[in-house]
């Protein structure tokens, strides 16, 4: 399927080298043959029906997922992105090396050092292929396939009119190498992606209908084996012979910052083509005859970071919120989405994560939501073992866990973090850690027991210092002169915001006084909301909580 994918190991050495699974060798062998099974479906569908069912992403993760899990069980790594074509094979009179990747500048720079003469070129994102001419006319176009042989492509090279058919000169008997790709004038990779190019492309060259039109396909040519000597002369006559992309998009590079300086450009700018990363090459390459796949150590490419990343699974968690419900997350092996370091996603509801059926060991595809904040976009590998985890029951709710006990861990520190939130009661620099800190230290018996504590007992805390413990202080004492409806969010009073904003009572006797009807007149609230706003205000445990700040001399509820 990917089969100019080689090396492609290399790029996700981050990713996927964190740890090995703890299976036994029966469930390693079971996991690593279903997982092999599913990669020839994959490449079985996409070279004789030219589809893809999977994104390319997903499956080149997959695929070095695939190559970790035989690395870590002894097992012979076998290439896994090629299939012997449908149609008679094509020796390529030289080999495709394919390319290594590197992980960032600093292996970018290692790798420059002690060699001159080299170019950065855009990683254009499509289909490999061989072009020969021979006298001036173009004999023979030949799919990458294994890097030493692929199939015919001849007569549907005919068909790309960016292929030029008659050639001259110094090219008239010459062996090229390209990427066929998808015409896409004013693509902006950083803001439109890859689009599957590569697949799209690789679709219409194996469909076997001649019927399908390539005109929308173009040809970038990044190696002229046995060309001339200076790659600067190469350029000049692939331009003058109407291969102009590589002139215009070939910039010789010094450094692994000139490097990145064009890697972030060709990011950012629109281009005729869509691309996932850069290539830098040796401007001077060793004979054609010695080209082998795998083997090419004169040429590298620094690919740009995937905008969603494979994880894996290490475990299942159930977290309590502020209001009692319970939301699943899972527990990732650490992955990088741009600078960010992701070990773990928030799934949803418990009947979201049993309808997704995830469990330890199965591979999610994760990336950035707004903010930065990781999301599940899918599930696109399940492991053979199904054990789960039981969830909580289900007996939190928006009245429970005001009060301090083992079972109302979560709730209680959640309901913390939320009343010291900065549109709450606004307790800066008091996060969950310090929250949970206090609890346990001063043995919180209500959600505001922080209230009472004075700055003696404050310095004793364990980890904080005295200058600390002074500014906490100082915080905790200000949230006595909040305004009122702020300590009505703190206490966690249903109340839509709107509703709230109207608002105009100022004492918690107020808000006792009022019936269903008089809180229907406040926006956002009809029958049902009213009927839980009067059910929440005179709950036992809201009663003992008010009980609580009033004799902490909070205003509003004396």
């Amino acid at each position: 399927m990917k089969a100019w994918m080689i090396g492609v190991c290399l790029l996700f050495t981050l990713q996927v080298e964190a740890a090995c699974p703890a299976w036994s060798p029966t469930r390693a062998e079971q996991e690593i043959a279903r997982l092999e099974a599913q990669i020839r479906g994959w490449n079985k569908v996409y070279w004789q029906q030219g589809e893809s069912e999977v994104s390319d992403g997903v499956y080149d993760q997959l695929s070095a997922r695939l190559s970790q899990w035989q690395r870590c069980f002894g097992m012979a790594t076998v290439e896994q992105t090629s299939l012997s074509p449908l149609g008679k094979t094509v020796k390529h009179p030289v080999a495709h090396t394919g390319v290594r990747k590197l992980a960032d500048a600093r292996s970018m720079g290692e790798w420059m050092k002690g060699r001159e003469g080299m170019w950065v070129q855009p990683k254009v994102d499509g289909v490999a292929v061989t072009l020969v001419y021979q006298d001036g006319q173009l004999k023979q176009a030949i799919s990458r396939g294994d890097g030493l042989n692929g199939e015919d492509w001849t007569e549907k090279a005919r068909r790309i009119p960016d292929i030029p058919q008659n050639v001259s000169g110094t090219l008239a008997n010459s062996v090229l190498q390209g990427e066929i790709f998808l015409r896409a004038e004013g693509h902006v990779q950083t803001k439109m992606g890859g689009m599957n190019a590569r697949s799209k492309v690789a679709g219409m060259l194996m469909r076997q209908s001649d019927s399908q039109p390539l005109s929308a396909l173009s040809l970038f040519i990044w190696a002229w084996p046995d060309g001339p000597t200076s790659m600067r002369e190469r350029l000049d006559l692939l331009a003058a012979s109407g291969f102009e992309l590589a002139a215009r998009y070939s910039h010789a590079v010094s450094s692994a910052r000139e490097v990145a300086e064009w890697r972030s450009r060709w990011f950012n700018a629109p281009l005729p083509f869509a691309t996932d990363g850069v290539v830098v090459r040796m401007g001077i390459e060793p004979e054609g005859s010695r080209w082998m796949p795998t083997q090419g150590d004169w040429v590298v490419a620094w690919k740009y970071q995937p905008v969603s990343q494979v994880a894996e699974v290490s475990g299942i968690h159930f977290a309590i919120g502020r209001t009692g419900k319970i939301a699943v997350v899972a527990e990732l092996q650490p992955i990088m989405l741009d600078d960010k370091r992701v070990q773990r996603v928030n799934i949803g509801s418990v009947a979201r994560w049993q309808s997704l059926d995830i469990t330890a060991g199965d591979q999610l595809l994760i990336s950035l939501a707004g903010q930065g904040i990781p999301r599940l976009e899918s599930v696109v590998w399940r492991a053979l073992e199904r054990t789960k985890p039981e969830p909580p029951a289900a007996d939190f709710n928006s009245l429970t866990c005001f009060y301090r006990t083992v079972a109302c861990r979560e709730q209680f520190l959640a309901r913390l973090v939320w009343l010291g939130a900065p549109a709450v009661l606004n307790i800066e620099g008091v996060g969950e850690v310090a929250w949970q800190r206090l609890a346990t230290a001063h043995s919180f018996e209500h959600i505001f027991s922080w209230l009472g504590l004075t700055l003696a007992q404050l310095q004793s805390t364990p980890g904080m210092t005295t200058e600390r413990a002074q500014q906490v202080w100082h915080r905790f004492d200000m949230t006595r002169r909040q305004p009122f409806r702020r300590w009505i969010k703190a206490i966690g009073v249903p109340l839509p915001n709107a509703a709230l904003k109207a608002l105009d009572d100022s004492t918690w006797q107020q808000l006792l006084a009022r019936d269903e009807q008089r809180w229907q007149t406040l926006p956002g609230i009809g029958r049902e909301k009213a009927r839980s706003l009067a059910t929440f205000l005179h709950d036992p445990a809201v009663s003992s909580l008010v009980e609580k700040l009033r004799n902490l001399g909070v205003a509003g509820f004396n």
